[in-house]
This record gives structure tokens, sequence and C-alpha cells, in this order.
């Protein structure tokens, strides 16, 4: 069974945004196909516009194309099943938080804020044809050590970014067993605490 002849589109209880209702995160990417620099441009334009707490816009990146030794050193500080399957997508972007301002006071919202910045590159980057892979599996340490990160910015995640591939072009059967899977989300219900 290939993703192609899968529905991936979410079940919802009310309708939401087409855009919103086909993103899923695969884990095969397309190794033969590039993305643009307008794409990737539109997608960092997307997480520029976020929301940010008093306009701090705390959020920084590291974008790295696939054949250069930046995307290699990203891949080489992945994590478990990431390190894997990460390889194969076109552009990987480091995400980091800027967690204190210049007078050093502490951005408390700093990655609630990166949160809905990557969230908005990702909704851009689906409208584009695109797919996106959130990863929390990163070496922290070997991130800072491998782009000099500054002290003040704390990486994150990397977001995996390309075209879709093919979920046989994986190579271990519990990764292609996770890429066809259903989508599935725990209920409304369970997420809302109050609603007055």
């Amino acid at each position: 069974m290939t993703t192609s002849s899968l529905s991936r589109t979410a079940i919802t209880s009310e309708p939401i945004h087409e855009v919103l209702a086909e993103r899923w995160s695969p884990r095969s990417f397309d190794a033969s196909l590039e993305v643009s620099a307008e794409k990737i441009t539109a997608a960092l334009e997307a997480a520029r516009w976020s929301a940010s707490a008093a306009n701090t816009q705390p959020w920084r990146f590291i974008v790295a194309r696939r054949g250069t030794p930046e995307h290699a050193a990203i891949v080489e500080n992945l994590m478990g099943f990431n390190q894997v399957w990460a390889g194969s997508a076109a552009v990987l972007i480091v995400n980091l938080a800027e967690v204190a301002g210049a007078d050093g006071t502490p951005l408390r919202w700093a990655q609630y804020d990166l949160g809905q910045a990557v969230a908005n590159l990702t909704v851009q980057a689906h409208h584009d044809g695109l797919h996106v892979h959130q990863m929390g599996g990163i070496e922290v340490d070997g991130l800072r050590a491998a782009f000099s990160i500054d002290a003040g910015l704390e990486p994150i995640s990397v977001t995996a970014l390309g075209y879709l591939g093919a979920p046989e072009a994986l190579e271990s059967d519990v990764l292609r067993e996770r890429e066809v899977a259903p989508r599935v989300r725990r209920p409304l219900d369970e997420l809302v605490l109050v609603s007055a």
C-alpha cells in the first residue's frame, strides 16, 4: 500500500481548513527532488510573520540543503530512527529559540513562540505542495558545536522539509508501517478541560 492510495485526510468533528486537514508528517522524502529557493523563502516568511509575546520574535533558523556539509552535520546530530530517514529530506532546518533578551531577562514564552512560528512554516510549506516532519530527538550539544551556536540560543527541534517519497523507500519495516498507519488523535472532549 502506498501513501497515494491511502487517504491521509484528518477525520474531524467539524470541518477545518483543507491545508490543516491534509497535513501529516511523513518519514519518506523523495531524495531526487530539490525544493526551490522561493518555496523555502515562503515557508520562512510565514514563520517570520508569526505572532510572538511582546513582538519579541525569538525564533532563529539554520537552513541546510541536502548535499551540503551543514545538512550532513544536522543528520549526524539527530537521534534514533530520525537519523535513518531524515537524510533524504531536501532541507533540514534547526529551530532555535532566543531564550533571553539583550539585557539578560529570560524570554519566558520563547519556546512557545518558536512553536507558533514553526507551525506557520509547516502550514505554508504544505500549502506549497511540500511535506514537513518535526523532530525533537536531537543532540543539542552536538548542534551547538557544529554551528557555533551562541549561549543565548537554544536548539529546540529540527524540521525535515521536502517532497513526499514512497513508503517503500524507507529502510526498515517499522518505518514503512508507521508511514501508512492510520492517523489518530485523542478525541476533542479529552483535550478541552473546561468549556463554559
